[in-house]
């Protein structure tokens, strides 16, 4: 290798500035609270420190305080990261350790240094590293990175997230190292003496572990060694001698030592495979190869896992596992119990409930609370002592919490399954070492790095300090697989070593004290550190800092604690105990020698912390220096041709240049920055073998500093005095011909630039030099030479790539002055003329040309791209555009990147080949490969945005924009774009702007400018990384002021929304008045004379009474309508409306109360009203918001009577699902407390919560309440019935839908459940029953005949004996025993008792059957059709039949009259017989019950869908029930109906028709409710105020938000929340349970649509149109809707469309997902929307008269001329319009604008609005100021022209092509023709008047003059024509006309330019003008 190495020992280059270096830690920790206290604390007892003579003792211990801080101060520096893009601020993160504090600071250049996050722990820290841990994501197979600090201590390691989570895990051994890697860390156990006597015969334990997660178990690590035979074998990690040395995260390294072997080995760190997994498992073997079985490795488990249960040093000390384990004393008890109370939080199952609960809860919340800030608990530590020796109880399991070990298994069995590993290393390299000196050859590597040099070469480092050397390995990546190959050695003596990133080079510190500085292996130069000797950093300067001991804080010098102590006389000399860190071996010599030497002259000792560029230098004194290595450039041209050269010359080549080129740019003294393009140019035509002192230009270039190799490049600045010589060469500079070159914006006058040049002419130096220009010779053996042919063709496509980029551009005209002259030199004659045609007036200032020797011509490798026609990019895509075929554009990967995104671009765009940016790439573009170096993978250096789109066949603009942003292009690139390059771009972007896809990601939104979409995508995005989130928008409840507002309960629905959809009326003002109950009611009583006063007030009482069982009943109707509206805040209690059962008596408002005593009023009145009222509060709670465990138990009342309320809250937590969040520990504490309603909430909430998902561990919870699922020898528990039926409901909710058949046949034997003995089961058995119906309902939801696997159990068979009695078959299975002895209280005997079985039957049949349209099962449930019949089956038990048979006939229920009347029997419809003995009251009775039933299956048919004949058909239904009733005074009516009945059929018609317009508020439906909730006397009993309320609740659901779903699961829980029974006062649960009405909350779903205008961020109207999909009842149908609107069910749907013109259109696709239309609903229904331009929102112009566009119309006139550009802002948001319109619209007196430009501005300014394009202003006025410069003649350059040609070839394409859609494309208006005609006109005329230049251009003659060259150049490029020199040969004997169309095609121009040209082609040199005129008519 060493002699590659190619160095130049003359050089040296200069450092940055130097600035002292102290860590910032150290500033922060002496001011830290914590710093000394803590040790004080700890050094001397408490007594002893407020003792009389306490002072000595102070001083004393504050020496041995900084003694020990000194031992182990640390720190780490990194380059920092944050979440934003790589190259915004630099900054550097440092990690400071010292004692018990850690403190983590950023600081930048810019910025200085602060505190991010400190920490302080308890015991001293060890060692503190960042960490990112891979966090698996539970749905998918991403992994997401956790960015943490690790800090570890003796006994545990503490983890804190950025994001604020915390974690402690205790460690089970004592761990001497901890190592950070890419999948989390590695842990090194310490060796300890016995480890090396084998515990077991054979076994070593392993030493290396990993921890994936803080929460995962810690794992042994196993390794697969390489070599032939042990390929196999896959072993753990247990050598004692490896020690690891260095790891690192990419590539995915370990890197290890062997104390015995002396070698360093390389192992490539990855997770274990499943096999390699199984093999360490089955057999971990002994070396010798004897299995020993799992006894080895269960006993390593074993050992890890009880260490970790912290059990007594009695109990696991005896088993000999002490030391290993690390528990050998009690000693490192205390060190882990002062942690105690934080793990304690970490897992909710390890509170012991032993000791006193206060301390550890008390310990718990102190630390838990507050990262990063826990208070010092000493006194902790020792209260726990006392109790942690006795042995902990069962309950205290893992703290590691493993997931498979609960607590009975880990404590009964400690030989268990042996722990999983998780990562494997595996060996790639070994060290070799020579044979004979095989131990004193190597020593342990004290510093590992990875580096690379400049070619992209990577070396692994070691330094081995004991031989002053270091080693580097190159690393290469192999083809085939991901493996490294580790190829060579090099040895570089060295005493340190640094690596600098971002510079591709390292430092080194030779042994003598210089720095030098190496790319890879390749020495570049020394380093030259300014100022290091001189005064400001000696010693004598900072004495004054360290006068007192407690300063003295020496540094190590590596992580090692190696320290040189910083001494002087005066200060205090060191105490003698640091002498013992000397250990390294430079300095042996006497201690005292060492340091005079020191006070001499301070060296470098070491180098530390390198970030970036930036190093730490070490000094002999102790001083820190921090210095910067220079770049290697900082031009973005030069870096750019720096890429290029170093693209195309082979490796050893490249890297000569670059180093030659980094030391002189960088030499001591060197020129300043500006100066650094001209200096590239110097050295590099040096080393291509030009005299640069010969050739004009490049003389004037390094007037400044001459750098040829024969002047030493040491040479300093020349004197800062003036002379003439400064202005001849300012004049004659580079600069200043550029600058005349380009007028800024052409307003220079034209003139003076041409004349300044002209005189640069007649410069005598010019014509010096044109007179020896023969002379000039190239050097050919010049390092370069052989190269020049390939490096001028990089240079030429890295000029294309320039001219892409305006922001580049003004470069480009730099960088063609170097290739013009290589060109000249190489004949190149095409490339000249183009660049003469590029930069005509540059160019032909330029004549000379150096001559290369025929004889070493032969030397140049002439490459085969480089082709005699130039590559133009302009000319490719202006060829594109013209439709024809063009060969592929060469281009450099990885540099010229924006070549070959456009160039792909047009290809897909314009050509239109799909394939162009997959598979045809290859088609459009040549991949230049440099010949010497294999074709490596092009690096992405854009940012790639993670944007994947599948295609469909969508339209090429849509391929294209999601393209480009997948190359991560952004608006902002568009924008550096030239502006005729990029018009296809805009356009496609405009196309897809009309008809964008709902669901492309942000960032194509983005690039399209539609802001809505992209609000949308933003908010997806977020709600990904999220679980739940608080949105940028959200839909936000007013903060109401008044006091009584807030109790209602109800002040939490939006006002913005509801106003918007009833905007006429206030009937949500309405709905609050009807449900609020926190204000007394109002009692008007009269007082009759003849009444005392004492009757008076008890008939008051009893109206109060009345008006309670009204008030009772309302919550249940206020969660549904407040249901999902608010989100709490979770420092607060969520605030609860009191249930206030008082009234006021008028006139004089006096209080009256039911507890005065007066009458009787029932006892637990208010239970189940408080219930629902904390249901009602807790349904108001949306599922989005951030709910967790903490706040559930801190909203837990502290007086017993709200207890209630409490349990409602809980059953509301589980219906939002928010109850799933609860510890299990709270759950069952809660349960354990035996408080009814408790349980029945929790156990509803808790299985609402689950639905569906047959959890077991709520299975288990719940089967505990069931006597049924228990064994049958378990004992009897004493559960309440009510909670029984919750938990039976439970059940159901749980395995909903699953088809579970041991439940269902539990629950089946359960409807029928017989009474039994000792009077249980005897009290509302109905409930019981019907319960066990509808869950068995539930289970088998829908399932139909295809249960599986239950024929056997006969469902419908036993259901339909239920049903309708008989013979009670015997109890199967195991609850034969329990139903042996009958009741002694109820005598049912062997038969069925049908009215407690019935109904729960007849639902279980209906939910099975659910919607599958069985008609024998339905025809089970026919009313009978004869008297006799009739007359055994209760009404009530018809309306159910009736229900479920018509809900199991779904598709055949119709919305109108005729249908629900089908439903009565024949019988009841026809004429009577008067002889047959009628009952009037059961026909009655049964013909409305069957009405009310068929209503209530039309209202579940319908739900939500607010379907207006179903409406209609129900509003009759009640309309007549209504008239019945106002006759049922009459005795004949009352007598036959009964009032009861006939409300209650009253109250199931209500229900329905709120079901079927729920959410939409009808004012029919709310003035029925309003109506009954008036009526309070009477037979008006509680349950039917619920029943009105709940259809009042119903009717608002959620505020208008939410509606209804008819999916099974909502059917399933209507069928439970209405059963048509309802309770007749507030203790009744006899025939259903009160709880299961909240049910309908699992019915609801979001179905509001809420347009929200992207810029007010305000709600708004928006016309929508929503397209059906077709059914067997309808053909697909469009509808309008106004939103916001409540959508119809998404599965109904194929489109959702947001309508033009006021909104920008936006269609959203359900044909293909509904996924993305779900999540936008399930988040407030916000579905943003963008005014057009020039449109008002509907609700200032509802009829649209007022638009910008309407106004002109009127007019009469065009609509540029009444345009007001004063009234742009009404009609448009975007900023840049207003501000154009004000500035340059408008007459000001600063601008002296011609009137006519400010009309055009303004008809450009309304182009744009109304076009909807206001990014095309920008390139309308580019275009109008070129055409202008061109008739003016100013332009210097030809660059617009290209852009305006390719805009014109653009236009023709599109307009001759395609004329039909003509709205796609851009550019419409008549603007452009005008322009392209003023620019034909000026090129025409100077033709007219110049033919003869362009005459002498054919001939190839020498042009005259500069103004005319100008010209011509812009007519050649604008007409397209190409180089004459070979055209000359197809024009010979072109004769006519004819002749020459003929050739057109071999000429390669345009017909219609050809035409133009005619007339000089043909003409002799006189030439008849009289040809051109007619011409022109073919032209336009």
């Amino acid at each position: 290798m060493s002699e590659v190495v190619y160095e130049e020992t003359a050089t040296m280059i200069a450092a940055g500035d130097l600035q002292s270096f102290v860590p910032f830690g150290r500033e922060h920790c002496r001011n830290h609270p914590n710093a000394f206290n803590l040790q004080l604390r700890e050094l001397q007892p408490a007594s002893e420190l407020w003792c009389s003579d306490g002072a000595a003792g102070l001083v004393g211990s504050l020496q041995e305080v900084s003694l020990q801080e000194r031992e182990r101060e640390s720190w780490q520096l990194r380059k920092g990261c944050t979440g934003v893009n790589e190259d915004e601020a630099e900054f550097e993160e440092e990690l400071y350790t010292a004692g018990n504090v850690v403190v983590w600071s950023r600081g930048s250049r810019t910025q200085a240094s602060s505190v991010y996050k400190a920490f302080t722990v308890d015991s001293p820290v060890q060692q503190a590293l960042w960490c990112n841990f891979a966090v698996r994501q539970y749905s998918s197979d991403e992994e997401e990175l956790e960015k943490t600090v690790c800090i570890f201590q003796s006994s545990c390691i503490n983890v804190h997230t950025v994001t604020g989570k915390d974690f402690i895990s205790p460690l089970p051994f004592q761990v001497s190292n901890v190592w950070a890697t890419k999948f989390g860390l590695l842990l090194e156990r310490k060796n300890t003496a016995n480890d090396s006597q084998p515990n077991l015969p054979g076994e070593l334990l392993p030493i290396v572990f990993s921890m994936l997660h803080p929460l995962d178990e810690i794992a042994p690590i196993v390794c697969k060694p390489s070599g032939l035979f042990s390929s196999s074998r896959v072993q753990y990690v247990s050598d004692s001698n490896m020690k690891i040395v260095f790891t690192c995260c990419e590539p995915s390294l370990v890197i290890s030592y062997d104390t015995v072997q002396g070698t360093h080995t390389v192992w490539a760190l990855r997770r274990v495979t499943h096999d390699e997994c199984s093999m360490v498992l089955s057999c971990p073997a002994d070396p010798d190869g004897t299995p020993l079985g799992l006894m080895a490795s269960g006993f390593l488990t074993s050992h890890l896992r009880n260490s970790s249960h912290l059990e007594s040093p009695g109990k696991s000390g005896a088993t000999g596992l002490g030391s290993g384990a690390g528990i050998s004393s009690p000693l490192h008890y205390s060190a882990l119990h002062s942690h105690q109370g934080r793990f304690m939080t970490s897992s909710p199952g390890a509170h012991s409930r032993v000791h006193s609960p206060t301390i550890s809860n008390m310990a718990a919340l102190s630390r838990a609370h507050s990262p990063g800030m826990a208070a010092p608990s000493f006194t902790g530590a020792a209260r726990f002592n006392t109790s942690f020796h006795s042995p902990p109880p069962r309950g205290h399991h893992s703290l590691l919490p493993s997931p498979n070990s609960t607590a009975n298994d880990s404590i009964l069995m400690p030989e268990m399954e042996p722990i999983k590993p998780d990562l494997c290393v595996e060996q790639l390299w070994t060290e070799t070492v020579p044979a004979g000196c095989h131990r004193e050859m190597s020593s342990q590597a004290s510093k590992v790095f990875l580096t690379s040099d400049l070619c992209e070469n990577n070396y692994l480092c070691f330094l081995v300090e004991s031989h002053q050397h270091l080693r580097c390995v190159k690393i290469i990546e192999s083809n085939y697989t991901s493996q490294l190959i580790f190829p060579s050695v090099t040895t570089i003596p060295a005493k340190d070593a640094a690596p600098l990133q971002n510079i591709n080079a390292m430092l080194v510190l030779e042994a003598c004290g210089s720095l030098v500085l190496y790319t890879g292996t390749t020495r570049v130069s020394k380093v030259h550190i300014p100022n290091l000797l001189s005064t400001p950093f000696s010693l004598t300067n900072q004495l004054h800092h360290f006068n007192t001991p407690l300063e003295i804080v020496s540094t190590p010098a590596n992580a090692s604690s190696r320290h040189i102590p910083r001494l002087s006389e005066e200060a205090m000399p060191s105490p003698v105990s640091e002498l013992k860190g000397l250990n390294s071996k430079h300095h042996e010599a006497s201690f005292f020698e060492d340091y005079a030497f020191q006070q001499a002259t301070p060296f470098i000792h070491t180098l530390r912390d390198p970030v970036c560029n930036r190093v730490t230098l070490e000094l002999s004194s102790g001083v820190m220096l921090r210095v910067s290595i220079p770049e290697i450039a900082t031009s973005e041209l030069v870096r750019k041709c720096l890429e290029a050269i170093r693209f195309i010359l082979p490796k050893e080549v490249a890297m000569k240049v670059l180093v030659k080129w980094y030391n002189i740019y960088n030499a001591p003294g060197g020129p300043s920055v500006h100066a650094e393009w001209s200096q590239f140019v110097t050295c590099f035509m040096t080393l291509m073998g030009y005299n640069t002192e010969r050739l004009a230009w490049t003389r004037h270039l390094q007037f400044e500093v001459p750098l040829s190799p024969v002047i030493a490049a040491k040479k300093a600045r020349p004197s800062d005095g003036g002379s003439d010589e400064d202005w001849d060469y300012l004049l004659a500079s580079h600069y200043h011909r550029q600058i005349n070159s380009q007028p800024v914006c052409g307003s220079v006058d034209s003139g003076a630039a041409n004349n300044d040049v002209n005189t640069e002419k007649e410069d005598p130096s010019c014509q010096e030099a044109s007179s020896f220009s023969s002379s000039l010779k190239l050097e050919s053996s010049a390092p370069l030479f052989p190269h020049i042919p390939a490096l001028f063709y990089v240079l030429h496509l890295l000029y294309q790539e320039l001219q892409l980029d305006e922001l580049h551009r003004a470069r480009a005209s730099s960088l063609v002055c170097l290739l013009q002259q290589l060109a000249r030199d190489l004949q190149l004659d095409e490339y000249v003329d183009q660049y003469w045609r590029d930069f005509p007036s540059l160019i032909s200032c330029f004549t000379e040309s150096c001559v290369i020797d025929q004889a070493v011509i032969g030397q140049m490798q002439r490459p085969t791209f480089l082709s005699s026609n130039p590559p133009c990019v302009f000319s490719w895509l202006s060829s594109c555009l013209r439709g024809e075929e063009s060969s592929p554009f060469p281009y450099l990967p990885g540099i010229c990147q924006r070549t070959k995104l456009l160039v792909l671009s047009y290809a897909l765009y314009i050509i239109g080949d799909d394939n162009a940016t997959s598979t045809n790439v290859s088609k459009y573009l040549f991949k230049l490969s440099a010949g010497q170096r294999s074709c490596a993978s092009e690096p992405n250096f854009r940012r790639q945005s993670s944007v994947k789109v599948k295609f469909s066949s969508e339209s090429l603009a849509e391929q294209l924009v999601v393209w480009l942003t997948s190359q991560g292009f952004t608006l902002k690139d568009l924008e550096s774009v030239p502006f005729g390059v990029a018009l296809p771009i805009r356009e496609a972007i405009y196309r897809c702007r009309e008809q964008p896809s709902s669901d492309w990601p942000e960032a194509v939104c983005l690039l399209i400018g539609r802001q809505d979409l992209t609000k949308q995508a933003h908010k997806m995005t977020l709600a990904k990384n999220k679980a739940s989130v608080g949105s940028g928008f959200s839909l936000v409840p007013p903060a109401s002021t008044d006091a009584d507002e807030e109790e209602d309960g109800m002040s939490d629905i939006i006002h913005e929304v509801t106003g918007l959809i009833w905007s006429q009326d206030l009937r949500v003002q309405e709905v609050r008045r009807l449900l609020q109950s926190s204000r007394p009611v109002r009692v008007s009583v009269v007082q009759l004379p003849e009444v005392s006063d004492h009757e008076y007030i008890e008939e008051r009482e009893n109206k109060l009474l009345q008006l309670c069982q009204r008030t009772m009943a309302l919550p249940v109707g206020r969660g549904l309508f407040t249901l999902f509206s608010y989100h709490p805040v979770p420092t607060e209690p969520l605030p609860v409306p009191k249930l206030n059962l008082t009234g006021r008596a008028p006139p004089r408002n006096a209080m009256v109360d039911l507890n005065s005593g007066n009458i009787d009023v029932p006892p637990n009145m208010t239970n189940w009203p408080s219930f629902h009222n904390g249901v009602a509060a807790g349904l108001k709670i949306a599922p989005a918001s951030q709910v967790d465990s903490a706040w559930i138990a801190y909203n837990k009342p502290k007086s017993p009577e709200l207890a209630n309320e409490y349990a409602g809250f809980l059953m509301a937590l589980g219906l939002n699902g928010h109850l799933t969040k609860l510890a299990t520990l709270n759950i069952h504490d809660y349960l354990t407390k035996g408080h009814e309603m408790t349980s029945i909430g929790l156990l509803l909430g808790v299985s609402s919560a689950k639905l569906g998902t047959m959890d077991m561990s709520i299975t288990r919870l719940l089967s505990i309440h069931i006597p049924a699922l228990l064994p049958p020898t378990s004992t009897e528990l004493d559960v309440p019935h009510n909670v029984q039926v919750a938990a039976v409901i439970g059940i159901g909710l749980v395995y909903q839908g699953t088809g579970h058949r041991h439940n269902a046949e539990v629950l089946l034997s359960e409807i029928g459940r017989p009474p039994g003995p000792e009077m249980e089961y005897c009290t509302d058995r109905e409930s019981y029953s019907l319960a066990a119906g509808l869950a068995l309902g539930m289970v088998c939801l829908g399932h139909g005949s295809n249960l599986i696997g239950m024929t056997d159990l006969n469902v419908p068979e036993q259901l339909y004996q239920y049903m309708v009695g008989g013979h009670r078959r015997a109890q199967a299975g195991a609850n034969r025993e329990r139903h042996k002895s009958p009741s002694y209280q109820i005598k049912e005997g062997d038969t069925i008792n049908v009215d407690v079985t019935c109904p729960g039957a007849t639902l279980a049949l209906a939910m099975i059957y659910l919607k599958t349209n069985n008609r024998s099962i339905a025809d089970w449930l026919k009313p009978p059709d004869t008297w006799f019949l009739l007359d055994f089956i209760k009404p009530e038990f018809l309306l159910l039949r009736t229900l479920a048979r018509c809900i199991i006939m779904w598709d055949d229920i119709l919305p109108n009259t005729e249908w629900v009347k089908s439903n009565i029997p024949q019988i009841m419809r026809g004429n009577f017989d008067p002889s047959e003995d009628i009952n009037i009251d059961t026909m009655a009775q049964a013909q409305d019950y069957i009405t009310a039933g068929a209503c209530m299956a039309l209202g579940l048919r319908f739900a939500g869908s607010a379907n207006s004949d179903a409406f209609d058909c129900l509003y009759e239904f009640a309309r007549s029930f209504m008239r019945i009733m106002s006759f049922a005074g009459t005795a004949t009516v009352g007598a036959q109906m009964g009032y009861y009945n006939l409300q209650t059929c009253l109250s199931m018609i209500l229900l329905a028709m709120s079901m079927v317009m729920a959410g939409t508020g009808n004012l029919k439906v709310l003035q029925l409710c309003r109506f009954f909730h008036k009526r309070t006397g009477g037979e008006m009993n509680y349950g039917f105020h619920m029943a009105h309320h709940m259809a009042l609740g119903l009717l608002f659901l959620g505020g208008g938000r939410y509606t209804l779903s008819t999916s099974n699961s909502a059917i399933a829980a209507l069928l439970c929340a209405l059963y048509p029974h309802f309770p007749a006062h507030s203790t009744d649960n006899r025939y259903h349970l009160q709880a299961l009405r909240h049910l309908a909350v699992l019915a609801a779903e979001p179905r509001l649509l809420v347009p929200v205008d992207v810029d007010s961020l305000k709600p708004c109207y928006a016309l929508l149109e929503v397209t059906f999909k077709g059914s067997k009842w309808y053909k697909e149908t469009t509808v309008e809707l106004m939103a916001p609107t409540l959508l119809p069910e998404l599965h109904l749907l194929k489109e959702v469309k947001v309508k033009g013109p006021r909104y920008w259109e936006l269609s959203l696709d359900l044909s293909k997902e509904t996924q993305h239309l779900n999540s936008i609903l399930i988040r407030d229904g916000v579905l943003y929307v963008k005014l057009r331009a020039g449109q008002l929102p509907y609700k200032d112009d509802p009829q649209g008269w007022k638009s910008l566009l309407a106004t002109t119309v009127n007019h009469r006139s065009s609509g540029v001329t009444a345009f007001k550009p004063e009234a742009i802002s009404t009609f448009t948001s975007e900023p840049a319009l207003i501000s154009f319109a004000e500035f340059f619209c408008k007459t000001s007196e600063g601008l002296k604008s011609s009137e006519d430009s400010l009309v055009l501005f303004s008809a450009m300014l309304y182009e744009c609005v109304t076009q909807e394009c206001p990014e095309m202003l920008p390139t309308y006025i580019a275009i109008e100021q070129v055409v202008g410069a061109l008739r003016q003649g100013e332009l210097q350059q030809t660059f617009p022209l290209w852009q305006l040609r390719l805009v014109v070839e653009l236009w023709d394409s599109r307009m001759l092509r395609v004329r039909a859609n003509k709205h796609d494309t851009l550019l419409t208006s008549e603007f452009l023709p005008v322009m392209k005609n003023a620019v034909d006109l000026a090129l025409d005329n100077w033709l007219k008047d110049h033919s003869s230049v362009l005459r002498s251009y054919m001939r190839g003659e020498v042009l005259s003059r500069e103004s005319q060259s100008i010209m011509l150049a812009c007519f050649l490029v604008y007409r397209s024509i190409p180089c004459f020199k070979n055209t000359n040969t197809h024009l010979q004997g072109c004769s006519s006309l004819a002749d020459l169309l003929l050739r057109s095609s071999q000429l390669g121009i345009p017909l219609r330019d050809l035409l133009r040209l005619v007339p000089i082609l043909l003409s002799p040199a006189s030439g008849s003008q009289s040809l051109l005129f007619p011409l022109q008519a073919f032209s336009s």
